[in-house]
């Protein structure tokens, strides 16, 4: 696929710096591909690209009037923003793997002790497939949200907290406690359990 002149894209990023959205939605349907394989060739995975992409676009949005027409083409400037946020991705990754910590299965605990208060079997049975259930959807989330979600809802920490424990500025924690909380409330309700 050839690449859109660059003197399209500069219009485009003219009109993004005035908050046009149909030029945003343009230049997002002329770059998008490119950039994705960009991401995706760096972090390896077609998911985590599309979330780097994602704010990606979001600094190019908010970002358009730092763009220099004398100092890149668009295109490259828009590489850069998804190559450095690829990059950190990978940083955040690497820390997160080496703070993650066990947690203790609470859920395991919280069955053990209905069984011991003499709960119905089929009462027992129900909150097991529950369980499943909630662990499937929790194997859906990255690491990071899941150990971001494990230390708000197990552990109580504030946000502030969850970034110092994880490693990670506030921002990304507190992105990865809504990101986690979203997808995790989509594949319950996709699954047939009432989201809390």
């Amino acid at each position: 696929m050839s690449s859109p002149p660059t003197t399209d894209l500069a219009a485009l990023m003219a009109r993004i710096v005035l908050k046009d959205r149909a030029a945003f939605e343009q230049l997002y349907r002329l770059t998008s591909a490119h950039l994705l394989g960009v991401a995706t060739r760096i972090l390896g995975s077609p998911a985590r690209g599309e979330e780097v992409l994602h704010e990606a676009y979001m600094n190019v949005w908010h970002g358009a009037g730092s763009y220099r027409p004398g100092t890149a083409t668009p295109m490259t400037w828009m590489i850069n923003i998804v190559r450095n946020k690829a990059i950190d991705t990978l940083r955040s990754n690497a820390t997160e793997r080496a703070t993650t910590v066990p947690l203790p299965d609470e859920g395991a605990e919280a069955l053990a002790g209905a069984a011991a208060d003499g709960e119905q079997p089929q009462h027992l049975l129900d909150n097991s497939l529950q369980r499943l259930q909630i662990d499937t959807c929790m194997g859906h989330l990255s690491a990071q949200q899941r150990q971001a979600l494990a230390l708000a809802y197990y552990h109580g920490l504030m946000h502030s907290e969850i970034a110092e424990r994880l490693g990670a500025p506030l921002g990304t924690a507190k992105a990865w406690v809504r990101r986690g909380l979203a997808r995790l409330k989509d594949c319950l309700v996709a699954a047939g359990l009432e989201a809390a």
